[in-house]
């Protein structure tokens, strides 16, 4: 691809191929829950960084368990 820069002057430019999205599943995620609740409970761990583990984990939770309720719902439909 060529774009005009001035009356004499033009420059090549890369057409960038856009990269795919990672498939990143429900299991994943839970496989993630997983690896917080054990790193946790072996002390990985600093307690500065509690609290933000704690958090992502609350928000993590809700998530999987609102899926989970919307799967159920849609399975006794």
């Amino acid at each position: 691809m060529t774009d005009e820069v001035s009356e004499n002057t033009t420059v090549e430019t890369a057409e960038v191929e856009t990269p795919s999205i990672p498939d990143l599943t429900i299991t994943d995620l839970a496989t993630f829950k997983t690896i917080i609740e054990l790193a946790s409970s072996r002390g990985v761990f600093k307690p500065l960084e509690m609290r933000a583990v704690g958090v992502t984990y609350t928000k993590l939770s809700q998530f999987l368990n609102f899926v989970s309720k919307k799967a159920e719902e849609k399975a006794n439909d």
